[in-house]
This record gives C-alpha cells, structure tokens and sequence, in this order.
C-alpha cells in the first residue's frame, strides 16, 4: 500500500470513527440528562485528583523533550504554541542560532497551546508527542512549524490527513501514532506543560526562560547576550 492510499485508508477510517461518535451522542441525547449532575461532580473530582505534576523553568521532567546535551549549563525553555506564527518566528531564530550555542546550552520545548485563538494547534501538540514515542518529536516538531502556513488554514479533516503525510514522510507507525494520541499519558503532558507555564507567568507564545530568566525580548542577540551571561556566571569562562 503506498502512501496515498494509507492516507485515503486513514481518512476513511476516521469518517467511520466520526459518525459512531455522532450516533453516540444522538443515544445520550434520547436517554436525557438523568444523573448528569452528580456524574459530573464526580467527574470534576476525578480529574483535580489526577492532575500531574508541573514544572518551573528551572526544573527538568523526565518527559520534557531536550535538544543538546542536558550536562550544558545554560537551560533554554520556550513555551510555544505550533500555529502561533511568531513562535514559528522564533523557532527560526533558535534553529539559526543553534550552531553557535549548542557547546553552552541544551533546548527545552514545552507546549503551550492557546486554543481559542488557534484550531489546530492541540491537534498538532498530540501529534508531536505521539512521534516522540516513536523517537521523533523534534522532526514532528520541525516539520509542524515549517509547514505553519500550508495547515493553519485548513479544515479539521485536512489538516489531520496533512499531519499524516508528515508521519508517513517521517516512517512512522501511523496506526499507532493514532493510538498513542489518545493515551492518558499524551494528553496529560500537553495539558501538564501549559498549566506549569500558566503557573510559571506564562500569557502568550512564545515565552522564553534563560536558566530561569524570562526575556522580555527574545530576539537575536537578547538570545545569545543572556546564554553568553549566563555561561560565564556558570563555568567563570
């Protein structure tokens, strides 16, 4: 099967997956509401007792995603949304950068996606942390702000086939790509990352912290003048 037809396969697939879900919820209309109410406590209860754990600027998780070598004594965190487009600015500016920096400091990518002003972007956040159980977060992450403009505006439908194509051009294991976006685990490292930005005075995307340090100002040079800082106060080089 070649790669168009996996993708017609795919998009079959989910047109099926869609209107279970539509007769679905045809049922639990014609049942009625009965017990919604306490379901719904409950409900609420069962997730603020099984929120994860969050983490500060200058803390590192064990599913954090790490570009460079963790021993580099600068820590770059940026909070970004994949359909914001001066996060796609910015990651520009990092991957130009990186060359120059690499032999100081390691890269953090923490999601922050701000879903009332960008459709896709939580879709597109699964499907970086999916790829990144098949190893292959930051080309999914490369291939998803490279390609901002061609899928920010699509429809729904499109741009989950258009994120297939990526996984497909990437040799990932569609069928199961699709199976780890829906894992707790998945799900929860998105929602845990935006709640630890929330709680870390993060407003918008993208957010820069330099071993803790906020930049107002992440350009260019504010970039590599705080890391060069920032070496020196760690190494006295």
């Amino acid at each position: 099967m070649n790669k168009r037809e996996q993708q017609r396969k795919i998009r079959a697939e989910k047109q099926q997956a869609a209107n279970q879900r539509a007769q679905t919820r045809q049922l639990a209309v014609k049942v009625g509401l009965f017990g919604v109410a306490p379901l719904l406590v409950l409900f609420v209860i069962f997730t603020l007792l099984n929120q994860g754990p969050t983490y500060s600027p200058v803390e590192i998780a064990d599913n954090d995603h790490i570009r460079g070598l963790r021993e580099r004594p600068v820590s770059i965190v940026v909070y970004a949304d994949f359909q914001c487009p001066a996060c796609a600015t910015e990651n520009d500016t990092m991957t130009q950068l990186w060359p120059r920096i690499r032999d100081k400091a390691h890269l953090i990518f923490r999601h922050f996606p701000v879903t009332t002003a960008h459709q896709h972007t939580w879709t597109a956040s699964l499907y970086a942390e999916a790829a990144g159980r098949q190893g292959r977060f930051w080309e999914m992450h490369d291939y998803l702000f490279a390609t901002q403009t061609i899928w920010s505006g699509l429809s729904e439908e499109d741009a989950e086939a258009e994120f297939d194509t990526y996984a497909l051009e990437l040799n990932l294991d569609i069928d199961q790509l699709h199976a780890d976006m829906e894992l707790e685990d998945v799900i929860a490292k998105v929602r845990n990352d935006q709640r630890g930005g929330n709680d870390s005075g993060v407003r918008g995307t993208p957010t820069v912290f330099i071993n803790g340090r906020q930049l107002a100002r992440p350009t260019r040079e504010r970039i590599i003048e705080v890391i060069k800082e920032e070496f020196i106060e760690a190494t006295g080089d």
